[in-house]
This record gives structure tokens, sequence and C-alpha cells, in this order.
């Protein structure tokens, strides 16, 4: 239960004025709705006694009216606000554990981080910030609300009728609904968690089947691959179905309770009016009994889905929260921009310098080019950026003085535009310039340019094109310090000698450091460095 307890108070701490005035209203609109029926109740039972008597042209049937007019009008405003209060707290809510859940994210290393981009994981961490919106409107403001409503009316019983009608009433809500709700939260753990989790499975295998319907139509295995998601929908819908079954066994539960509740109050109240109580203020009982059965209502499907919620948040708060290492030191402006010295290698990079790093398949290239970015640790301090270990820098500026092209290029759905954008740049012609420096400005003009429409991860490109928009994006931003994870891959060799030219043509100043298993002879490596396993 702790990962609950703490995704709990990160929702809660969020905004917690705006959540303090969304149960505020929402204890207003339950006392509103009690005090409406025991006014009423006392309302009719006094005119029905008083006509009995022979007085009712001496009672006064104002005021009572008007208090009911008022708390009927009262409890429609007060819904409305606590609609639109909890929601917008809630929302608050799961913006901050958006923002909590990115910067644990954030603080993982550059391989935990590429998983984040696969669909499977996507679609886990969407279902989970969703399925804990649940945990405050359907589950805290309404178990809150519902607990401070009975405390109240406990009260207010007590003074206006007698003790006892209180007490039966507190006892007969309390004590059967709670081990009521608590089994429903037990038997529904199971199934909620099945259901969520063939629900992914279903909506997975649903976007793979509409991606690769093609090669499913040639090869014939569209039938194979239909039925097995009508299985998967099957076994969903029996979880939910046994889960349904669970939710409607608690509904009755709850009603036969709030009938119990109503019959202690009638039988309390009666023996108060033989006791010489008023029957109109005994009748009150009554119909608060019958008032009270709202704040049961809401509880039903948040104890149903605890067991869902529970999971969302041990899958939330899983990773450890990401603690900013101190900032040390400034960079010094006159030391060189790239200092590297390990055991394997020693290697300085000044302004305009550039190095080729070469090696076999697993020899660490790529590792060290994660530790120089700072998007893995560095943790015998080998690395020095203009003085400065990465993990030493301001977050912003370190971005400001490098760029990196990881062997996987980032595009996303959105024109070629959109894209370079990415980096920052504002107008077409830097874009353009930057285009032409990577070779594909004049491939990319006869298909529109910079408004050609590319697909998701930028579908409509080959792969070296691809490579080559992603280092466009990263020469836009002028770093002092440029990493190239294997910048010509999927290029001939005359594109590639092409690119490494322009590229340096374009960065004069920047030291550029590359990650090659071919081109490393190109003529603007100044240094080379062999890596082996």
């Amino acid at each position: 239960m702790r990962p609950l307890w703490q995704t709990l108070r990160l929702l809660l701490g969020a905004s917690p004025w705006a959540m303090t005035r969304g149960a505020a209203l929402s204890v207003i609109v339950l006392l509103m709705g009690a005090a409406l029926l025991g006014l009423s109740g006392w309302f009719i039972t006094a005119t029905g006694l008083a006509g009995l008597a022979g007085i009712g042209i001496a009672f006064d049937v104002f005021r009572p009216s008007a208090g009911v007019r008022f708390l009927a009008l009262g409890r429609t405003a007060a819904r409305y606000g606590e609609r639109v209060l909890t929601h917008d707290a809630t929302l608050r809510a799961l913006a901050a554990l958006r923002v909590d859940l990115l910067r644990r994210q954030g603080g993982q290393g550059a391989r935990a981080l590429a998983r984040l981009r696969q669909e499977t994981v996507l679609n886990r961490i969407t279902s989970d910030v969703d399925a804990l919106d649940g945990l405050v409107l359907r589950l805290v403001l309404p178990v809150t609300a519902g607990l401070v409503t009975h405390l109240l009316v406990f009260v207010a019983l007590g003074l206006l009728v007698g003790w006892p009608l209180a007490v039966a009433l507190l006892a007969a809500y309390l004590l059967p609904s709670l081990p009521i709700l608590a089994a429903l939260a037990r038997a529904g753990r199971d199934p909620s968690r099945r259901a969520e989790a063939l629900e992914q499975d279903l909506r997975r295998g649903v976007i793979a089947m509409i991606r690769d319907r093609v090669s499913l139509i040639v090869t014939g295995g569209l039938a194979a691959r239909e039925d097995a998601l009508v299985a998967t929908d099957s076994a969903a819908q029996e979880a939910a179905t046994r889960l349904d079954r669970f939710e409607r066994r608690t509904d009755f539960g709850l009603s036969l309770t709030i009938a119990l509740a109503v019959a202690a109050a009638l039988v309390v109240g009666a023996g108060l009016i033989e006791s010489g109580l008023d029957p109109a203020r005994g009748a009150i009982g009554v119909f608060v009994a019958l008032a009270l059965g709202e704040t049961l209502a809401p509880l039903r499907r948040g104890f149903a889905e605890l067991g869902r919620m529970r999971g969302a948040a041990e899958r939330v708060m899983e990773t450890p929260p990401h603690s900013t290492p101190p900032r040390l030191a400034a960079p010094d402006p006159a030391a060189p921009i790239l200092q590297v010295a390990t055991a394997r290698i020693a290697l300085t990079l000044k302004g305009g310098e550039a190095a080729a790093l070469t090696g076999p398949s697993g020899a660490g290239k790529t590792t060290l080019l994660m530790q120089i970015a700072g998007l893995e640790p560095d943790p015998e301090n080998t690395i020095a950026i203009l003085g400065v270990g990465p993990d030493d820098w301001d977050e912003t500026a370190l971005r400001r003085t490098m760029a990196m092209l990881p062997q996987r290029s980032a595009l996303i759905a959105g024109t070629v535009r959109d894209n370079l954008a990415l980096s920052g740049a504002r107008g077409d012609a830097e874009c353009e310039a930057a285009l032409k420096v990577v070779a594909l400005g004049d491939e990319l003009a006869e298909r529109g340019g910079l408004d050609l429409h590319l697909g998701e991860g930028g579908a409509g490109l080959s792969g070296g094109q691809a490579r080559r928009l992603a280092l466009a994006r990263a020469i836009l931003r002028k770093p002092r310090l440029l990493l190239l994870d294997e910048p010509t891959e999927g290029l001939d060799p005359a594109m590639a000698g092409r690119v490494l030219a322009n590229l340096r043509a374009a960065l004069p100043e920047t030291a550029i450091l590359a990650a090659l298993h071919r081109g490393a002879d190109h003529a603007i490596f100044t240094q080379r460095i062999a890596l082996d396993n």
C-alpha cells in the first residue's frame, strides 16, 4: 500500500487549496441533502399534526417552505460548484503526477529513456495515469465527505432529536458499510487488475494489427491475428463481468444497509416519541436516514477499482525519485571544450577540432557518448566539458552547449518544418540552409520542401534521409560540442563524405566527436581513437 499512499500524498499536495474547496463543497452538498429531507419530513409531519389538532390556520408555513426552497436551490448550486472544483483539483493533481513521473524517468540512463519510446511502455504509462484520477474523485473525496457528513449529522441529530437516535443511525450506517466495502476491495482486486491488463493487450494488439495489416494480408495471418484479439476481448469481458458481479452484490448490501438504517431510525424515533418527544422532530431521523444513503452511492466504483489503482501506483512509483546533483562549478571558457581521461583513452578537443571514435560493436562507443552527454553516469569523473563534469552542469546550460545525434533518429509526425522546429529554429531560411548542409534540400524540394508531411517516426523518408534530417536539427542548435553516433549510417561513401565536409563548413568552431564504423579516415577528423573490447 505504500506506493498508493505516496501517490495520494503527491496528488493531494499538488493543489491542496483547490482540493480542500472541492471537498468542502462535497460535504455541503451532502449536508444540504440531509437537511432538505430532514426539514421536509419535519414540515410535512408538523403540518399534518397541526391540521389534526385544528390549529393549521395558525401554523407558520412560510419560513419552513422558504428553507426547503433555499436548501433545494443551494444544493443544486453547490453540486455544480463541487463538480467544477473537484475536477479542477483532480486535473491539477494529475498534471503534478505527470511532471513527477517525467522527472523520475528523466533521472534514468539513456537506455531507460529509449525504452520509454516503445508503444507498450507509453500505453502503460498513459493508462496508469488515467487510472489514478479515480483515486481522488472516486475514493478519497467521497470517503472523506461521507465520513465528515455522518459525524456532523450525528452531532446535529443528537442536539435536535436525541442522542439515542444519533448513535443508532451512525452505527447502522458505518458498522455494516465498512466491512461490505472492504470485502469489495479484496474481491475486486484481481478482476480489476486482470481486466486492465487485458484491455492493454487488446489496445496494443489492435494498434499492431492496423500497423502491420499489409504484411498480415500478404502472409495470410490476418484471420489468426483477429481470432487472437477476439479471444483477448472475451477474456477482458469475462474479467469485467466478474468485477461487475461483485459490484452488484455490494450494491445490494449497501441498499440493505440503507433500509436497515431507516428502520432503526423509525424504531428509535418511535421510542423517543413515546418518551415525550415532539412527533415532528422524531420524524426527522427517518428522512435524514434516507438522505444519508447518498454518501454510499459513489463509493462502490472506487473500492471496486482499488486493485487497478494500486497496481498503477506501484508501477508509477517503482522508478526512484530523481535527485538533482549539486552544481559545484561554473564552466571555464578557457578550458578545452572536451576532455576525456580513462584507462582506455585520453582525448582533448578544442574548438574546430574533430575526433573519430572507432571500434567493434560492444566496445563502449555509445556508452562514452552518453556519459559525455550526461545521459549515463560517469562514476569515475573522467569527463570534463569546459572544465566541468557533465553532472555538475546546469541542465539548461549543458543542453545549450552541446547537441547529440543518437543512433536512433527521433522524428515526429508532422512537416519537415515541425521536426526542425524542435531545435528552436524559427525561420525558414535557416532551416533550408541546414537541409543543404546535409544534402537534403534538393531531395525534399521536389516533394514539398519544409511543408512535406511525414508520418509517425518520420515515415515517408528513407533511413538515410531520416538520419540526415535529424542531423540537420542538431546543426540548427549551433552547439559548441557535437556528439554523433553513426552519423553516416545508411549513406553511400560519396554522400557520407559530402555531408561530413558540409558539416565542418557549417560549424567551423564546433568540437565534434563521432562514433563510426566506417568513414573515420575523412579529412575533417583531426584525431582517430580506437576502442577495443
